[in-house]
């Protein structure tokens, strides 16, 4: 076996798309770890798993998923197997526990994850802060009412509900809280999870009758951070049991953070008493990272890394990678792995290189064309609209939409976009790009029209 080269490359890019696809917390607990040796003729694939309770839900969840995409990638099939990581110290006995298809391990505790007060597990990440998040108008009210939280619980903004697409700095966000309250009470007690994990818990105490013990550990907190509470959909007991915490945390002035994808009342399958509590404190949105923001973090987690990114690159990148901060990050490791390999200066060209994949992609998948169409067919409107003189409320509308998507998904000029649609003026473009940005940070169901669209054009 081998896992230089070729074989290297396609477990790689499996890591890779896996980051693309699942939330930061669950990438960062079953699949950062994980270790791969790939035969020579491409045929198998061996993953090392640190113990046999990681292994069998990583064989559940994931080992599906990682073969499927190494056979698209590869072009033939994959043969994935998983094994357990030879380890130098012994490997502690998992306990033993009869699983529900949603159970997850409670006792793992995640990469850069460290233990609270009294044996209590935090499961905070250390290294997510304040300080590490790069501000911009994007996140700047999230950040605000998150830093406000975190010096003051329990008062304004309770429960603080944030939303938002994949890869935009929520869960960061909400480790950041944790941390600065740690900082100033170290003995708060302070719980970072995902929802998947609530649901966890919620069916072992169901398997073991420890209810009793369920709630004292949830209703004793200080502060409560859950992530992706969406999952909660179609899980009755859950949902049950989370409004019995939610409103035992109230009850004592304790302080609660979420995180959706979308706003409260977009969520479905959640009980309506839920969803009002959701929505009774402060929702605020985290909006993909305008081009400044984008370019400050590619150049401070280059920096990071030890490696130093040319603005010039820097804007480069940025043009062409819009939609995430995870999807920054690949592009970014993608960049420095090349640069390294290759032992060559980072530049546009090297960047253009090494991201030739991502940019012909992108070329081919979003044009004006495309935007207009996929606008048109979301408002029920025609085409033909797009491109002509009328202006009625129901056609003007998504007219600025789709100008406004064009110019934040395209390379286009302000003229340019003006001539696709019907030759007007390019300060007819400006308006309407100025208007809708303008109207996403106030209007909740225009932000999540437009994130539905974003997510549509981008495949």
């Amino acid at each position: 076996m081998s896992t230089d080269g070729i074989g290297e490359s396609l477990w790689q890019a499996c890591v890779d798309q896996l980051a693309q696809e699942l939330s930061e917390q669950q990438f960062n607990t079953w699949i950062k770890p994980l270790t791969a040796q790939v035969a020579d003729d491409l045929s198998r694939m061996t993953v090392f798993v640190a113990n046999r309770f990681k292994l069998d839900w990583i064989r559940a969840q994931y080992a599906g998923k990682i073969a499927a995409m190494a056979e698209k990638m590869y072009g033939q099939p994959v043969a994935v197997e998983l094994a357990l990581a030879p380890r130098e110290a012994p490997v502690r006995a998992a306990p033993v526990a009869v699983m529900a298809e949603t159970d997850v391990p409670r006792d793992v505790v995640g990469p850069g994850e460290e233990p609270a007060v009294a044996g209590f597990k935090n499961r905070l990440n250390s290294g997510l802060t304040f300080e590490t998040l790069v501000e911009g108008t994007a996140n700047r009210m999230a950040r605000a009412a998150a830093m406000h939280v975190a010096g003051m619980p329990g008062h304004l903004y309770n429960p603080l509900f944030i939303y938002g697409g994949v890869g935009l700095g929520k869960t960061h966000l909400m480790h950041a809280v944790g941390n600065r309250l740690l900082a100033d009470r170290p003995d708060a007690k302070v719980l970072y999870i995902h929802a998947e994990q609530f649901v966890s818990d919620v069916v072992k105490a169901y398997q073991r009758k420890t209810f009793d013990e369920f709630k004292e550990r949830y209703h004793s907190l200080d502060l409560l951070l859950i992530d992706d509470v969406q999952f909660f959909a179609n899980k009755d007991r859950t949902q049950e049991e989370f409004f019995n915490a939610f409103e035992a945390l109230l009850a004592k002035k304790s302080h609660i953070v979420m995180t959706s994808d979308t706003y409260p009342k977009g969520l479905a399958d959640i009980h309506e008493r839920l969803v009002s509590r959701f929505d009774s404190g402060l929702t605020v949105a985290i909006e993909p990272p305008e081009l400044e923001m984008r370019v400050a973090i590619l150049i401070n987690k280059a920096r990071a890394e030890s490696a130093e990114m040319p603005e010039e690159v820097a804007f480069f990148v940025a043009k062409n990678v819009r939609s995430n901060v995870r999807e920054l990050e690949g592009a970014l490791r993608k960049i420095l792995a090349y640069s390294r390999f290759n032992q060559k200066e980072i530049s546009i060209a090297l960047a253009r290189e090494a991201l030739r994949d991502l940019l012909s992609i992108q070329n081919r998948q979003i044009s004006v064309e495309n935007i207009q169409k996929t606008v048109a067919d979301y408002y029920k409107i025609k085409v033909a609209d797009m491109y002509s003189k009328k202006r009625p409320a129901s056609i003007a509308r998504p007219r600025q939409i789709a100008m406004y998507l064009a110019k934040e998904l395209t390379q286009k000029s302000l003229p340019e976009i003006g001539e696709l649609f019907g030759g007007r003026d390019h300060t007819t473009v400006l308006h309407a790009v100025r208007k809708i940005s303008g109207e996403r940070q106030q209007l909740t169901e225009l932000n999540q029209q437009l994130h539905v669209l974003e997510q549509t054009l981008k495949g």
